[in-house]
């Protein structure tokens, strides 16, 4: 391929949605990317079904549609030439959609789309990895703070025998007077 292709990671990011709990991609919005008509890209795959696994791609239901298009309510702009449920890709089905869609775009647009579903997939491994430091942090804090309760008992017992300290004989030797 002679000339990259400069297509920014934050639009990428931004046509990332979370359906079904699964970090997916609207076919339109590949398509958008790939320069070809959404048609066209469903065609692909319709033809090359097989390669397309319901962990790989799935069809939005009626209701999860209907949901969907709600949510862009403004104008048909808006909802972006929804009219029919879009085809949702996960990270593996847009993988696959570069054995199907063969033209040097494809490729490298799906290349980096990869790589921007690897660095999100490593921002969440490093957020997590936060996560599980912070609760260390106040697991040992807790126990911290534990600890200060039971020295400033210990003290305050210390404290009330002294001030309730009794008159004694001294043990000992006694001078003679």
């Amino acid at each position: 391929m002679n000339k990259e292709i400069v297509i920014p990671d934050e639009l990428i990011t931004n046509k990332i949605y979370l359906i079904r709990d699964q970090k997916v991609m609207l076919d339109r919005d590949l398509a958008e990317l790939y320069q070809v008509e959404t048609k066209v890209l469903k065609q692909a795959v319709r033809r090359n079904i097989a390669r397309f696994p319901g962990d790989f791609m799935f069809e939005m239901t009626k209701k999860e549609f209907e949901n969907w298009r709600s949510q862009f309510v403004t104008s048909n702009v808006d909802k972006k030439g929804l009219r029919y449920a879009p085809f949702c890709f996960t990270e593996q089905g847009v993988a696959m959609l570069s054995s199907v869609l063969k033209s040097e775009r494809a490729i490298a647009v799906n290349i980096k789309i990869i790589r921007v579903f690897a660095r999100i997939r490593e921002m969440l491994i490093d957020n997590l990895n936060v996560k599980l430091e912070i609760e260390e942090i106040k697991k040992k804090l807790s126990n911290h703070s534990k600890n200060i309760e039971l020295v400033f008992s210990y003290l305050d017992e210390l404290i009330e025998k002294k001030e309730n300290k009794s008159d004694r004989t001294p043990i000992g030797y006694k001078k003679n007077k």
